[in-house]
């Protein structure tokens, strides 16, 4: 099995996981609610976030943490949705590539997924949260 190599090996990652979430009984709910049919417009973002996160590719200007924070007051995510999140994306990673940067996608994942949550019940408990 090969590494994630380039931006090609992201896109074809990220679709596979994203079909993963949609169909998923905890997560999908809460995908499909909050992006709906927009679906062409979400994966091209994750391509480019994941893009700057692996290989350092300029273009992303997102706040994920800021969007998280947001959303969690229409869809509330707790512990487990974020668990799941991690569970998904470690499969669908493992199940394609093997390599370092395939490792470096792992970890920073689920360092991503426990920043997010903290920051989403810090939020919740009335504290300002940094994008």
């Amino acid at each position: 099995m090969n590494d994630i190599a380039n931006r090609a090996d992201i896109e074809r990652l990220i679709d596979a996981f994203y079909t993963t979430v949609r169909a998923d009984d905890l997560l999908g709910p809460i995908f499909n609610t909050a992006i709906g049919d927009n679906w062409s417009h979400h994966l091209p973002i994750m391509y480019q976030f994941w893009d700057m996160v692996l290989f350092s590719a300029p273009g992303y200007a997102g706040s994920p943490v800021r969007k998280h924070t947001d959303l969690d007051k229409r869809l509330p995510m707790d512990k487990p949705h974020f668990e799941r999140w991690v569970a998904i994306w470690t499969t669908t990673v493992d199940g394609m590539y093997a390599g370092e940067i395939a490792d470096m996608a792992k970890n920073k994942a689920e360092l991503m997924a426990n920043l997010i949550r903290m920051k989403v019940e810090m939020s919740r408990e009335g504290f300002e949260t940094l994008n």
